[in-house]
C-alpha cells in the first residue's frame, strides 16, 4: 500500500499554476462527461436493448432508473468519503468501479443482468461526481474564477447529456448497444492516469463520521417511491405491493428527517436548507432534470417507434439541443459570475415552458423542423440552468462542506432524472391500450404539459432564490455552520 498522502491545504491549492488548475478542471469535467454521455446515450439504445434482451416497458424504465437511483442514494456518501479519505483516492476508485460496471453492462445477456450492472456503474459514479466538484472548489479559490470553473463543470453536464443521444445513436447503428458502455473504459483509464499525475490529494479539515442509518433510509425512500410509480400501471395502483411501496417511502422519509435532525454529523445536514439559494438549487435541479429525464426517455421511443427513425437518425434529431446546450452552458457560467443567477435561471424556465408546450402538438406526422425547434428551446434551457444550480449549492457553504453540498446538488439532479423517467413514463403509458407505436404520440401529451409545468417552477425558483432576503439567509447559514464547526 502507498504511504498516507498529506492533505494539501487550501493555500497550497491556490498556488497551483493556472495551466495545472485548468488541466485539473478538464480531468474532472472528463469524468462527468462520460457519465452524462452514458446516462442519456442509453436512452437511444432502449429500443435495441428491448428487442435483443426481450425487456418489457417497465424493465426499460429500470435500465435508466436503477442507475440514477443508486447514484442519487450514494452521492452524499461519496462526497463525504472524499472529504474523509482523500478526494484524489476516492475519485480514482470511482473511475475504476465505473469502468468495471461498464464492461459488465456490455456483456449482459438479460435485462436483469444489465440492470444489476447499471447499479454497479452507479456505485462508481457516486464516487466521481461529488468528489470532482469538491476538487474544483478547493483548487479554484477566487469567487469569480470559481464561478467560471463551475460554469465549465455545468457545461460538461449539459453538453454530455445533450450529446449522449447523438453519440449513442451512432454507436448503436454502427456497432450495437454494447458499444455505449465500451466507450467508457478507455476514458476512465485516461482520467485515472491524469488524476494520478495532476491532482493533489486533499481532505476536509474535519472528517465526517459515517451515517449508515441515514444512508439506508435514503436508499429505501428513493427505491420504494420509484418502484410504486413505475410498477403502478402494471400491478395496479391499488395493489398491495404498490400501496406498500408508497407507504414504506413515506415512513422512511419521516424516519430519515428524524434521524438526521438528531445526529451531530448527519449524512444530509438539514441546516443547509435554511439557505434559500441552497434549497432553491435543490428544487431547481429536481424540476429541470425531471423535464430532461422524462424527455429523453419518451422522445427516443417516439422518434424510433412512432416515427420509424433509426437510432442514429433519432440522435441526429437532438443535435439542435446539443448545440444550444454547448453554446449556452458557458454563457450561463459567465452570467452567474458577472450578474448573478436570476437571469439564467428564469431564462431556463421560459425555454422549458416553450419546448413543453410545443411538444404537446407532436403527432404521427409532425414536421421534423418543428420538432427540431422544440428540441432547440429545451437545449437552451438546460444549457442555462446548470451553472446557477451548482453555484448556489456550493457558494453559500464553508469550503470544508463543499463535497457534501455539491453531492446534494448532484443527488437532486439524479433524483430529478429518476422521477422524470418514472412519472413521465407512467403518464404516457397509462394512455396506451395497444402497441406503443400506435398510441404514444397522443398519450405523451399530458407528460409534455407536465414538462411545461416544470419550466414554470424554474421561473419561480429563479425569482425566489436571488432576492435580498434569500441571499441574507445564505450568509447566515454559512456563518452558523462555520461557527458550529469551530465550536
Amino acid at each position: 500500500m502507498n504511504a498516507p498522502t498529506v492533505s494539501a491545504p487550501a493555500s497550497d491549492m491556490s498556488q497551483l499554476g493556472s495551466r495545472r488548475r485548468l488541466a485539473i478542471l478538464a480531468t474532472c469535467c472528463l469524468s462527468l462527461f462520460i457519465v452524462g454521455i452514458d446516462t442519456s446515450g442509453v436512452n437511444v439504445a432502449l429500443p435495441a436493448i428491448g428487442s435483443e434482451l426481450g425487456a418489457s416497458a417497465s424493465q426499460l424504465q429500470w435500465v435508466i432508473d436503477a442507475y440514477t437511483l443508486v447514484l442519487a442514494s450514494l452521492l452524499m456518501l461519496g462526497g463525504s468519503l472524499g472529504d474523509r479519505l482523500g478526494r484524489k483516492r476516492v475519485f480514482q476508485v470511482g473511475l475504476t468501479v465505473f469502468g468495471l460496471g461498464s464492461v459488465l453492462c456490455s456483456l449482459s445477456v438479460s435485462p436483469e443482468i444489465l440492470i444489476g450492472a447499471r447499479m454497479l456503474q452507479a456505485v462508481g459514479g457516486a464516487m466521481m461526481n461529488p468528489v470532482a466538484m469538491s476538487i474544483i472548489t478547493n483548487v479554484f479559490t477566487e469567487p469569480r474564477e470559481r464561478a467560471r470553473a463551475i460554469g465549465m463543470w455545468g457545461t460538461a453536464i449539459g453538453v454530455s447529456m445533450a450529446l449522449g443521444p447523438l453519440v449513442g445513436g451512432a454507436l448503436v447503428d454502427g456497432i450495437g448497444w454494447q458499444a455505449i458502455f465500451w466507450l467508457n473504459v478507455p476514458v476512465c483509464l485516461a482520467a485515472c492516469i491524469l488524476t494520478a499525475i495532476l491532482v493533489p490529494e486533499s481532505r476536509a479539515p474535519h472528517a465526517r463520521r459515517p451515517d449508515p442509518a441515514g444512508q439506508l433510509l435514503v436508499l429505501v425512500f428513493l427505491a420504494t417511491l420509484t418502484f410504486g410509480i413505475i410498477e403502478g400501471r402494471g400491478l395496479g395502483w391499488s395493489s398491495a405491493p404498490v400501496v406498500a411501496a408508497f407507504g414504506v417511502a413515506a415512513v422512511s422519509l419521516v424516519a430519515f428527517l428524524v434521524v438526521e435532525s438528531h445526529r451531530r454529523e448527519p449524512l444530509l445536514d438539514l441546516r443547509f436548507f435554511r439557505s434559500v439559494p441552497f434549497s432553491s438549487s435543490v428544487a431547481g435541479a429536481v424540476l429541470a432534470f425531471s423535464a430532461m429525464g422524462g424527455f429523453l426517455f419518451l422522445n427516443t421511443l417516439y422518434l424510433q417507434q412512432v416515427r420509424g427513425l433509426s437510432p442514429l437518425e433519432a440522435g441526429l434529431m437532438t443535435l439542435p439541443m446539443a448545440v444550444a446546450n454547448a453554446v449556452f452552458s458557458p454563457l450561463s457560467g459567465r452570467l452567474v459570475g458577472d450578474r448573478g443567477a436570476r437571469l439564467p435561471m428564469v431564462g431556463a424556465g421560459a425555454m422549458v415552458i416553450v419546448s413543453g408546450l410545443m411538444l404537446t402538438l407532436a403527432g404521427h406526422d409532425t414536421s421534423m423542423w418543428y420538432l427540431g425547434v422544440a428540441y432547440l428551446f429545451l437545449g437552451i434551457g438546460m444549457g442555462l440552468v446548470n451553472a446557477p444550480i451548482t453555484n448556489a449549492a456550493v457558494s453559500g457553504m464553508p469550503p470544508a462542506q463543499a463535497g457534501v453540498a455539491s453531492a446534494i446538488a448532484s443527488t437532486s439532479r439524479q433524483v430529478g432524472i429518476s422521477l422524470g423517467v418514472a412519472v413521465f413514463g407512467a403518464i404516457a403509458f397509462a394512455g396506451i391500450d395497444g402497441p406503443v407505436a400506435d398510441g404514444l404520440a397522443s398519450a405523451a401529451h399530458p407528460a409534455w404539459v407536465l414538462m411545461a409545468v416544470c419550466g414554470v417552477g424554474l421561473v419561480g425558483v429563479g425569482f425566489v432564490s436571488t432576492g435580498t432576503w434569500a441571499l441574507a439567509t445564505a450568509q447566515r447559514t454559512r456563518e452558523r455552520i462555520a461557527a458550529d464547526a469551530s465550536a
